[in-house]
């Protein structure tokens, strides 16, 4: 129960982090291309974490599962280059709609990759979700777009990013190596294809950028460690929260209000995640009975 509610709690806080990561994205992804961006911030947040190992005496942020970090940074990239354009084409709210999908995406890779199935009541709950996102779907499966594609190829790759954090948070600790090598990665990857989109950027961008990067460091630090204390289809649903400071985010920054079906669906996914939360925190039938054989004289 501690760690349900001490993983809720830093799901929660790196909702409010991300979101606010995200609105700087959409901020800079009008004037400035992907690379531009994630050039600098990724390696910013790259040396950042290095400076904190440092600090902390960390075994220079070695990882004993090289092959899936790899794979995991891979996915970071391609899942921040998506949701860069997805950012620029669709309105900040709207984002969320594909955010909702997560859920069910992490319980069905969850059971392939790392054997944690989901109960058949959580399933339910999943479903429910889905029922919310179906809400949320602006102007039916018709007007679906570029940003929409964009979108979905983004919890694809985020999904599976998150569930390789799951696993590796199983055998390593070091929740900073997690945050060094995707970021590198992902500065590296954009340092190579700055040349060709860079633009000038005044002090003022720039300082957003410098904001975003130290956001979206400690949003990750946040994340990994609430991957290593609840399983991975219990963090995405609790995801669904940046809803609320999304459409905050977007009436105050951006003057964009959501339609009233839209709260109809966030209510719907938000219920379905606090739901699974609960369930987490519930031992199964076997669970109990192995309890009551070990206490019965």
């Amino acid at each position: 129960m501690r760690a349900a509610l001490t993983g809720g709690g830093l799901v929660l806080a790196y909702t409010a982090v991300i979101s606010s990561a995200d609105a700087i994205t959409k901020l800079i992804a009008q004037g400035y291309a992907a690379p531009q961006l994630y050039a600098i911030s990724g390696l910013i947040v790259a040396a950042i974490s290095l400076a904190a190992a440092r600090r902390n005496r960390a075994r220079a942020l070695k990882t004993v599962c090289p092959r899936a970090m790899a794979l995991r940074a891979l996915a970071t990239v391609v899942a921040s280059l998506c949701f860069f354009h997805t950012f620029r084409l669709l309105p900040f709210a709207d984002v969320f709609v594909f955010i909702g999908l997560m859920p069910i995406m992490a319980a069905l890779m969850s059971g392939l990759m790392l054997d944690e199935h989901a109960r058949p009541a959580a399933w339910a709950a999943l479903v429910a979700g889905f029922v919310g996102v179906l809400c949320l779907m602006p102007g039916g499966i018709g007007a679906i777009g570029a940003g929409h594609l964009w979108a979905l190829g983004g919890v694809v790759t985020g999904t599976f990013s998150l569930i390789l954090s799951r696993y590796i948070g199983r055998y390593e600790s070091n929740a900073l190596a997690q945050v060094f090598y995707p970021n590198l990665a992902l500065g590296l990857s954009m340092a190579a294809a700055l040349p060709f989109v860079w633009v000038p950027m005044p002090m003022l961008d720039l300082a957003w950028v410098g904001a975003y990067a130290a956001l979206l460091f400690l949003a990750r630090w946040l994340l990994v460690i609430a991957l290593r204390l609840l399983a991975a289809y219990v963090v995405t649903p609790l995801l669904n929260l940046q809803f609320v400071w999304m459409v905050a985010l977007g009436a105050l920054a951006f003057g964009e209000w959501p339609a009233p079906m839209t709260w109809l669906g966030a209510a719907i996914v938000m219920v379905s995640g606090l739901y699974l939360i609960w369930d987490q925190m519930t031992p199964t039938t076997r669970e109990q009975e192995e309890l009551s054989l070990r206490t019965d004289p």
